[in-house]
């Protein structure tokens, strides 16, 4: 699962650099032979695909038959059409993001791991936000703040409920339950003593290094942290998830796709298929969300699948890979020009 913005650019986006002179592009750059063969196998018929309505099955498979151009953002001599499939279903444990991407990477993801890479892009978001000045910093940790430490008194318009994470340390758990069992004992009704203790004693998820303690978070026990969210309603308090087992991995959020695509200087794109609760009509019903690296693009791009959930377009459900095979189809007959 992930948190999916509208706006794709997260940090301030560098001066473009054009791709460097010595990359040797291939025409069909996106898979080898091997890969391409490995990835047949692993494909997924768009009529296989649960969840789909038939105005978007359609258009998913023009994606598989005649496919996207994609063209350098610097260097629009640099280009490739991709026909795009479904490369199966990825555990929704949290990790969705980093599983579906190891898949779509193709020969570059192919043994690194969903939690490697979990950690090299909570490494590339330090490094970069270290490396920022204070006015992108701010404007990353506000966008950090809107997401996962919100202001209560507004935001109503939009939303029936928000949320806010706050992490507390394994070590203390035991602490944290004897303090709120105290707070019920003098007639605190558990709820609101649960969110006392957690919103005083653990650490609320709204700044870069909270940020990258918090996407850190794989659901496994060998976590530092567990997440709590707190559930509210324009009323107050509505629950609170405390996560007594640990399982609740951090989903990765647009944030993390800059990161990643920084990381491997590609492109990322957020394929989102809506219905028809989205109130858009077919030819319309897919979007292409792209999260540009910051700096250099020297590989081809790769491409993730969200099903979109209603009229916002924000998604934010679940990632699956999509497997991106060359084509010789020319631009004028593929099917979406990115």
């Amino acid at each position: 699962m992930g948190k999916l913005l509208c706006d794709s650019t997260t940090f301030p986006s560098p001066a473009p650099t054009p791709a460097p002179a010595s990359i040797n592009w291939p025409e069909s750059p996106s898979l080898s032979g091997a890969d391409l063969f490995e990835s047949q196998d692993s494909v997924t018929s768009w009529s296989g695909v649960g969840g789909l309505e038939e105005q978007q099955r359609r258009v998913l498979e023009k994606l598989e038959t005649k496919g996207v151009m994609w063209k350098h953002p610097h260097d629009k001599s640099m280009s490739s059409v991709f026909r795009l499939s479904h490369g199966g279903d990825v555990d929704s444990d949290g990790n969705c993001l980093f599983t579906a991407s190891e898949k779509a990477m193709g020969g570059e993801g192919k043994g690194i791991g969903a939690r490697e890479l979990r950690r090299r892009t909570v490494r590339r978001f330090v490094e970069d936000l270290g490396e920022g000045n204070e006015e992108e910093k701010e404007g990353v940790e506000m966008v950090i703040r809107n997401m996962y430490s919100p202001d209560m008194r507004v935001g109503w318009g939009v939303h029936v409920v928000q949320e806010g994470k706050v992490l507390a340390r394994k070590a203390d758990r035991e602490g944290l339950d004897r303090e709120i069992e105290e707070l019920v004992r003098l007639g605190m009704q558990r709820e609101f003593a649960a969110e006392s203790v957690y919103k005083e004693r653990c650490i609320a998820v709204k700044d870069g290094q909270s940020w990258a303690k918090y996407m850190s978070i794989s659901g496994s026990p060998d976590d530092e942290y567990d997440i709590v969210t707190l559930q509210y309603t324009e009323d107050g308090l509505l629950s609170v998830d405390e996560n007594r087992q640990g399982h609740a991995a951090a989903f990765g959020d647009d944030i993390a796709i800059e990161c990643l695509a920084t990381e491997f200087k590609r492109e990322i794109y957020v394929v989102q298929a809506h219905g028809s609760d989205a109130m858009v009509d077919e030819d319309n019903c897919v979007f292409f969300l792209p999260h540009r690296p910051r700096g250099p693009i020297t590989e081809p791009p790769f491409f993730l699948f969200m099903k979109g959930t209603g009229w916002c377009g924000a998604g934010a459900d679940h990632y699956e890979p999509l497997i991106a095979h060359p084509s010789i189809v020319t631009q004028e007959k593929a099917a979406f020009v990115l």
